[in-house]
C-alpha cells in the first residue's frame, strides 16, 4: 500500500510539474512567435509605407517612426523583393533588387498564391508579405524573414532542453524526497496494522473462552434463548476479528498468491449453483449467462471468495421477489458482473460502496455483515491487477462489474 502511494505521489508530482512546464513552453512559443511576425510586420510597413522601397535612416529626431530594433545597418541587412499588380491582378511590375535568392519568376508565383489566400499578411516560404490595395492595382512586399525564424527556433528549442531539464531534476528531486513525504503515512499505517494484529490475539483468547464456557453451560443446563444469543454475538465477533486480519494482510505488498490456471467459468457455476438455493429459500430468483471456456491466470481461491461476496451482497439486498442476475463474457480480458433489483438505486453512494465499514443502512441495521467484503473483495481484484466497480444500472437495479486482468 505505502509503496503504491509513493508511486502516487510520485505520478501526480510529475504529471503536475509536467504539465506546468508545458503550458510555460506554450506560453514562450506564442510570445516569439507574435514577437516574430510583429517585427516582420514593422519592416514590410516601412517598406510599403516607402513606395516598396527602404526608407533611408533617420534619427529618432528626424523620424521618430522608425521601430526600436532598426538601425543604421538595417537597411543592408534586409533582403526584400515586390511586386505590382494591376486592377486584374496581372503582375505589371517585379523589383528582385534587393535579393539574390528569388528570381523574377518566383516573385511572380509568389504573388499568384498570395492573391489566391485572400490575406492581408501572412508568410510565404521565409518570407514574410503584406499587400495594399491602391487605386492602380495592388502591392505585395515580401522580407526575408530566414535569420528571425532560425534565431526564434534556437531560442525555442533552448527553451524547451532548458524545461526539460528542469523537470527530470525536479522529478529526481520528488523520487528522493517521496520516501520521507509518505513516511507519516507509512508510520501510521503500520501501527494501525499493528494494532488489528494485537487486537486480534487479545480478543480471540476472551472469545474462545466465551465459547468453551457456553458449551459447558449448554451441556448442564440445556440450549436456551439466552444462551443463543450470546452463541450468535459471540460467532459474529468472531467472524468480524477474522474479516479485520484478512484486510491487514490484503493491505501487505507482497502477498503470496497461488498463481495458476483454472475454469473461471466452471468456477462460477459452482459458486451460483451454492447461492441459488439460498436465493430461492428467501423468495428471489437467480438467473445465469456464463460463457464456455472462460480460463484466467490467478488464485483461485482469492477469486472464489470475490464472486461468493458478490453473490452474498446481492442475495442480501436484493428486493423480496427480486430477480438477480450474473453474467460472464469472454472477452480480451475476462468481465464479470452481477446485478440485482434494488429499491433505493437512485440514492445510492456508489464511490462508497468499497470503503470499509460502510453501510447504505444509515441505522446499521444487522443483516449478517459488517461493511468488509467489498473491501475484501476489491482487495482481491486490485492484487490481481483488475477493476472493480459499482453502477446503477437503472431506476431500480443496481450491479457490480469486475474485469480480471
Amino acid at each position: 500500500m505505502i509503496y503504491h502511494l509513493q508511486k502516487k505521489v510520485i505520478r501526480i508530482c510529475g504529471i503536475s510539474v509536467l504539465a506546468v512546464f508545458a503550458v510555460i513552453f506554450l506560453l514562450i512559443y506564442s510570445f516569439s512567435i507574435r514577437q516574430l511576425n510583429e517585427t516582420m510586420d514593422a519592416l514590410t510597413d516601412r517598406i510599403l509605407d516607402n513606395d516598396g522601397r527602404f526608407p533611408e535612416w533617420r534619427d529618432d529626431k528626424g523620424n521618430p517612426g522608425v521601430p526600436d530594433f532598426m538601425t543604421p545597418e538595417t537597411p543592408f541587412s534586409t533582403r526584400f523583393f515586390s511586386v505590382r499588380l494591376d486592377g486584374s491582378d496581372r503582375v505589371t511590375a517585379v523589383d528582385v533588387g534587393s535579393v539574390s535568392a528569388i528570381t523574377e519568376e518566383t516573385a511572380r508565383e509568389y504573388a499568384k498564391e498570395t492573391c489566391e489566400r485572400g490575406r492581408e499578411r501572412g508568410w510565404m516560404g521565409d518570407y514574410r508579405y503584406k499587400q495594399y490595395q491602391t487605386e492602380c492595382g495592388r502591392t505585395i512586399v515580401y522580407v526575408d524573414g530566414s535569420m528571425n525564424r532560425f534565431m526564434s527556433k534556437r531560442m525555442l528549442l533552448a527553451a524547451g532542453v532548458v524545461l526539460i531539464a528542469s523537470a527530470f531534476a525536479i522529478w529526481i528531486i520528488v523520487i528522493f524526497f517521496s520516501k520521507r513525504a509518505v513516511r507519516p503515512v507509512a508510520e501510521s499505517y503500520e501501527r494501525q496494522k499493528q494494532f488489528i494484529t494485537d487486537a486480534n490475539h487479545e480478543l480471540k483468547t476472551p472469545l474462545t473462552l466465551v465459547m468453551t464456557n457456553l458449551d459447558i453451560l449448554e451441556t448442564e443446563i440445556g440450549e436456551n434463548e439466552w444462551l443463543s444469543d450470546i452463541r450468535s454475538e459471540g460467532e459474529r465477533m468472531s467472524a468480524l476479528v477474522n474479516q479485520l486480519v484478512v484486510l491487514a494482510r490484503m493491505d501487505e505488498e507482497q502477498t503470496n498468491l497461488e498463481i495458476r490456471r483454472f475454469s473461471l467459468s466452471e468456477m462460477i457455476m459452482d459458486v451460483a449453483s451454492e447461492f441459488q438455493m439460498l436465493a430461492r429459500d428467501r423468495g428471489k430468483s437467480m438467473a445465469a449467462q456464463i460463457d464456455g471456456n472462460v480460463d484466467y491466470m490467478g488464485d483461485e481461491t482469492a477469486v472464489r471468495r470475490v464472486i461468493s461476496i458478490l453473490l452474498d451482497n446481492a442475495v442480501k439486498y436484493c428486493e423480496d421477489g427480486g430477480e438477480i442476475r450474473l453474467r460472464l463474457e469472454k472477452k480480451r480480458h475476462p468481465v464479470f458482473y452481477v446485478e440485482n433489483t434494488y429499491a433505493d438505486a437512485g440514492g445510492t453512494e456508489f464511490d462508497k460502496w468499497f470503503d470499509r465499514f460502510y453501510r447504505a443502512d444509515k441505522a446499521r441495521t444487522f443483516t449478517g455483515g459488517f461493511g468488509v467484503g467489498l473491501s475484501i473483495a476489491k482487495a482481491i481484484v486490485t492484487q490481481h491487477r483488475g477493476e472493480i466497480n459499482a453502477y446503477k444500472k437503472d431506476a431500480d437495479h443496481i450491479g457490480f462489474k469486475v474485469v480480471w486482468r
